[in-house]
């Protein structure tokens, strides 16, 4: 998990990638996933006291050493297990005008019972623009599905989510 010392423990990032959400991304890969999706494709970054601890500000510079990068993917792992330090990042690439999708394993309707519990998943939802939702099911697998990896996934638009304030789904990106 995250440290007070501005640390995210990573499994390693992408620094360009056409196939994390729209545009040129900026992947980074949070290290430690409950989910255990059975058929997961990213399985090393599974372990919880895998990958490396890896400082913010150090995540946010890179960044921003590409001006083709119009926006960062968080993908895992599960970034919702780190909340705190993602909050922190999410906050700092905002202030550079920088859009955040997110993938997770929980469902949005899951993440708003534990942002009850937790106020950085709280702020951390308040920060993505776009959340790519729900487990991934090998069942469902669908390799014609842009950005996600099975049919019951969703791509969640937080913005118009929160002005409406009930959930949004699109139908594509």
């Amino acid at each position: 998990m995250s440290s007070d010392m501005g640390t995210i423990r990573l499994a390693g990032v992408v620094r360009e990638s056409i196939v994390d959400g729209p545009g040129i991304r900026y992947v980074i890969f949070a290290q430690g996933c409950p989910h255990r999706c059975k058929g997961c494709h990213n399985e090393a970054t599974l372990d919880f006291t895998g990958g490396k601890e890896t400082e913010i500000e150090e995540l946010v510079m890179d960044i921003g050493k590409n001006p083709m990068i119009s926006g960062v993917t968080f993908s895992g792992g599960e970034p919702f297990s780190q909340p705190e330090g993602f909050v922190r990042l999410a906050e700092r690439l905002k202030e550079r005008d920088f859009d955040i999708v997110a993938y997770t394993g929980y469902t949005y309707e899951e993440l708003l019972e534990l942002q009850k519990e937790d106020v950085n998943m709280k702020a951390l939802l308040e920060n993505i623009d776009i959340l790519i939702d729900g487990r991934f099911i090998l069942e469902k697998r669908d390799l014609h599905q842009q950005f996600k990896g099975s049919s019951n996934q969703r791509y969640v638009d937080m913005n118009a989510t929160r002005e409406q304030g009930g959930i949004v789904v699109l139908e594509s990106l």
